[in-house]
């Protein structure tokens, strides 16, 4: 099997701190970041004990063709993509909200809307809708950014009366993410997919808001089949989703769902290598382009010497 990157311990001239999300490892360098996406795989907020192949280069790659996609609406954070798995860009103010935007009645939305609630952070949703029904026009449903634990639902009302976000700057935000969404919509029915929901982070450089992280990638989004879409909702079927959504499946079924007490299940070789692949069939949808894998012998070497390079 193909060797993954479960975690990196790089030393750069004019490092001053290094930071571990889920997937990434970020390298604070002066004004810039440099921002390793490993195989890591996370779900229900915990980093599986297993990496995936591919996976951080297939992140990488999506998020670097999405963010070129949509600069004309916002400037975005990357600056070079010296490495497959490697983006270099801003060192950003982050704002302490995500932008989360729904274009169909599914997953959190989803449950929060069986449990009988008809308003999620305090957007109102019609009554009478069914699991994966198209809203009538998308919604905005932030949440806060948690460091550690679980991100938040919060309202528009509550982000700007307690001083997370300016009246004026989440306003701004807001519009962004209605228009980067409505393009990446377009993009996705090229490719036969429907652009479900999504994440969109921003931060600020020298005063001005910048899209930051990664886009439209499958661990910030949800795409269904565009083709089968009308079929499977009128005959009350599941939908067939392109995300990482298989990976929760497979938890689920296996007796975790992030909760006190129980145990991640053990991931055998079969699993790593199918999750692999399935996350190759989702670049190939999404980009329509066949992934051209990399060599992983020296992997960590060549990061390594790709960034010293590029900074």
């Amino acid at each position: 099997m193909e060797k993954a990157i479960k975690t990196t311990n790089f030393n750069f001239p004019k490092l001053s701190e290094k930071y571990e999300g889920k997937v990434r490892d970020v390298y604070h360098l002066d004004n810039k970041l440099v921002m390793v996406v490993t195989d890591r795989i996370s779900a229900f907020d915990y980093v599986l004990p297993r990496a995936i192949p591919f996976k951080g280069q297939i992140l990488n790659q999506i998020a670097k063709k999405f963010l070129k996609m949509t600069e004309d609406i916002v400037p975005n954070w990357i600056e070079s993509v010296p490495d497959p798995n490697v983006t270099i860009g801003k060192n950003c103010e982050t704002f302490p909200v995500e932008m989360v935007i729904r274009g169909y009645l599914t997953g959190h939305a989803w449950r929060e809307y069986k449990s009988g609630k008809r308003k999620l952070c305090g957007v109102n949703m019609p009554d009478g809708m069914k699991e994966h029904d198209k809203f009538p026009t998308p919604i905005i449903t932030p949440t806060t950014k948690a460091q550690v634990g679980h991100d938040e639902d919060i309202s528009k009302e509550e982000i700007i009366n307690s001083g997370l976000v300016s009246k004026y700057e989440y306003e701004k935000l807001e519009e962004y993410t209605y228009k980067i969404f409505e393009r990446g919509s377009k993009y996705a029915k090229s490719k036969n997919l429907l652009l479900v929901d999504t994440k969109y982070e921003f931060g600020k450089f020298n005063g001005e808001i910048i899209l930051i992280d990664e886009i439209h990638t499958p661990d910030s989004s949800r795409y269904f089949y565009a083709n089968t879409y009308e079929e499977l909702q009128n005959s009350d079927k599941n939908q067939k989703q392109l995300s990482k959504e298989f990976v929760r499946e497979w938890l689920i079924e296996n007796g975790f769902q992030g909760k006190d007490g129980q145990t991640i299940p053990e991931m055998s070789d079969e699993i790593v290598k199918s999750a692999s692949e399935r996350y190759i069939e989702l670049y190939e949808n999404i980009v329509g382009e066949k992934f051209i894998k990399r060599n992983t012998t020296n992997i960590l070497e060549e990061i390594e010497s790709n960034i010293k390079l590029a900074i």
